[in-house]
């Protein structure tokens, strides 16, 4: 397989043709912040928190989507992208209802860990405060779109692992939604498989097993993982 050379951050790496800058940069040991990225799934470039600087290109690139070639000179962590990455956080928070306290996720959160690593602690921009319902049709979970931050995790492990493609992204833009079957309320979707694997996915509290209280949605990351690669290995316990 070739190999190119490229330079992250100053340090002169290797990495297999076709593979992300993102996934270069961590088999390196360089950590560049994601939301949306979810090992084993594809890649989207939904939340841009992995937006680096490559040498030659006036634009900022998703680290996550885009492939490493050969001489390619990237920065991850320069005050442009450290601005830039606290204010999608700031933005994330914004247009959303997260209230932290009483959240089932509150202490277990991505985006709670991230507004810590950005530095984020209070949004300059206008809370939208939105209009949004909270589904608990299904008989074992429920999805607060308040929290959700479309980062589309959910929508890809259901489609690339389970194969049932419950859910999908409807509408556009600020109105942008993620919606189970046609729109359906979740409990009415013959094809979900209740296996929760959207449950543990999901990097906030939108997505939860029914009865969970405050700060107690434990994400179970070591599941998902074995799961991805449950059938290409043929095991099936953990």
């Amino acid at each position: 397989m070739a190999v190119k050379t490229l330079t992250i951050n100053d340090q002169l790496i290797s990495a297999r043709a076709g593979e992300t800058i993102l996934e270069a940069a961590r088999d390196a040991g360089i950590h560049i912040p994601t939301l949306c990225h979810l090992e084993g799934v594809s890649d989207v470039g939904a939340c841009r928190l992995c937006l680096v600087e490559i040498e030659g290109s006036n634009k900022l690139q998703p680290a996550c989507v885009t492939e490493v070639m050969e001489g390619m000179v990237v920065q991850t962590h320069t005050e442009k992208l450290e601005e830039y990455r606290r204010m999608t956080v700031e933005l994330l928070f914004a247009e959303g209802n997260h209230v932290c306290a009483v959240c089932v996720a509150n202490g277990n959160c991505e985006l709670q860990d991230m507004a810590v690593e950005v530095g984020m602690d209070h949004s300059r921009f206008p809370y939208q405060y939105p209009k949004r319902e909270v589904d608990i049709s299904h008989k074992q979970f429920g999805i607060d779109h308040n929290r959700c931050i479309l980062c589309t995790r959910c929508v890809r492990v259901c489609d690339e692992i389970e194969g049932a493609h419950v859910w999908d992204v409807a509408n556009r833009g600020g109105e942008s939604k993620i919606v189970s079957g046609l729109n359906q309320p979740w409990g009415a979707v013959d094809a979900c498989t209740s296996c929760g694997k959207c449950v543990d996915a999901c990097p906030t509290g939108s997505i939860f097993r029914k009865g969970a209280t405050v700060g107690s949605k434990l994400g179970d990351r070591q599941k998902l993982e074995f799961l991805i690669t449950a059938r290409t290995k043929g095991e099936w316990t953990r």
